[in-house]
């Protein structure tokens, strides 16, 4: 990369996304449509088409829609019918189907489940011919002035942009340095930890997600999206220095953490253990929301995970990238001559939407759904068996007049940019 400052024409800007995941390709997708010059670092040396499952909800299908996706995405989608609760013996207690009415509310499954590898894909595929991607390569610092921002890479290079967006995630390196000394801490904690990792598929594991909960505020998950593998989530309800702190130790450490805190969980937990051993999937994470009063500042701006991580409690995470993504991408297109005024309208279009997601979190009804000792767990076991042989839960679905977005709608898309589709 060379040292060239940008010399934008007609609105048309020269831009920097650093983070190729779903909201940073997105993005990419939609600037490049509106006649943009993109290009896309991801510190990865390949395409980071890994990750479990994900789905996508309301405003979110009907982004995928807006690209012309929507048919790539049920090519690849998941067989997940539906959720069940069971019990230490496996027993199910009560089973929550999706919702495939097409119309309401997406259940605890989505009509629309992907694997995150898949998505990230389809979202490259969609870009790569009009889009610069650089891996292997990541955003080490920036300055900026009123006229450009420089960005200076891992390799010792630099470049000059119109616009650098950071959609690198919910630890963003991009808004640490964005964000002001000072500034109080992002992460909204849940009070939630969650690790995941596949292990080998075995003939009982079904297309119903299992979901088992055992004293001590701990959940165990189980998905199967493949005919050879199957997804293990663990869930800790834990509030301490030590739970926080080991998502970012060696994996070995990570892994051990998980091991004491569940080897006496019962249900499939000696199964689940001896997988995360040997298994090179594994992932440890803290279950927060990011939340910050600013999204940009002068010639940086943040989307997806990196500005306002809802967590997959939201349901609504994979969803809230996309629209994000769109959302900025918009207000681009349609602004690109005034970078300040097009920022000022992400933040005020977007914000109420993030805002509803957010909120979809209620660390209340969360200690509900994870209680912490067996006269609970049976208890919302009866309870839910109850709701499941009622069909309350699909008829609520069905009958609900807007999904975990709630009535806010994407705006829409400038016409220019939508010159080059079919």
């Amino acid at each position: 990369m060379t040292n060239r400052a940008p010399a934008p024409e007609n609105g048309r800007l020269k831009v920097l996304i650093c983070g190729g995941g779903i909201a940073g390709e997105a993005l990419a997708h939609w600037l490049a449509r509106g006649g943009h010059r993109v290009t896309v670092v991801e510190r990865f040396p390949a395409l980071r088409a890994t990750g479990a499952q994900v789905d996508l909800r309301g405003q979110g299908i009907d982004a995928v829609e807006r690209m012309g996706l929507l048919d790539a995405v049920r090519s690849r989608l998941v067989d997940e019918a539906g959720v069940a609760f069971v019990d230490r013996r496996g027993r199910k207690r009560g089973t929550i189907m999706a919702n495939t009415s097409g119309r309401g509310r997406q259940t605890l499954t989505s009509e629309y489940e992907i694997m995150r590898g898949d998505l990230v894909r389809i979202l490259h595929d969609a870009t790569r011919k009009d889009v610069d991607h650089v891996f292997g390569t990541s955003v080490e610092r920036f300055e900026q002035d009123e006229r450009r921002v420089v960005a200076h890479f891992s390799d010792g290079s630099s470049e000059a942009f119109d616009l650098l967006v950071g959609a690198d995630g919910q630890g963003s390196r991009i808004r640490r340095a964005l964000l002001p000394p000072g500034t109080p801490d992002p992460y909204w904690r849940t009070g939630l930890h969650m690790a995941y990792w596949f292990v080998p598929r075995t003939a009982p594991d079904s297309d119903i997600r299992d979901t088992y909960l055992a004293p001590g505020g701990r959940m165990i998950m189980r998905r199967s999206h493949n005919p050879t593998e199957t997804q293990v989530y663990f869930v800790l309800r834990e509030r301490s220095a030590r739970a926080s702190a080991v998502h970012r130790e060696p994996v070995d450490r990570q892994k051990q953490f998980w091991t004491d805190r569940f080897r006496d969980a019962g249900w499939q937990t000696a199964r689940f253990l001896e997988g995360m051993r040997g298994t090179e999937s594994f992932y440890s994470q803290e279950v927060v929301q990011v939340r910050t009063d600013t999204w940009s500042r002068g010639r940086v701006a943040l989307v997806g995970d990196a500005a306002h991580c809802a967590s997959p409690y939201s349901g609504m995470g994979t969803s809230g990238g996309l629209v994000g993504a769109y959302v900025l991408a918009a207000e681009l297109n349609r602004h690109g001559h005034d970078l300040p005024t097009a920022l000022a309208r992400y933040d005020s279009v977007l914000r109420p939407f993030v805002n509803e997601i957010q909120a979809e979190v209620k660390p209340h009804l969360l200690r509900l759904g994870m209680p912490g000792n067996p006269r609970a767990i049976d208890a919302f076991h009866a309870v839910t068996a109850l709701a499941c042989r009622l069909r309350v839960p699909e008829f609520v679905a069905r009958h609900a007049k807007e999904d975990r977005g709630g009535a806010w709608r994407l705006p829409d898309m400038p016409v220019s940019c939508h010159r080059d589709v079919p």
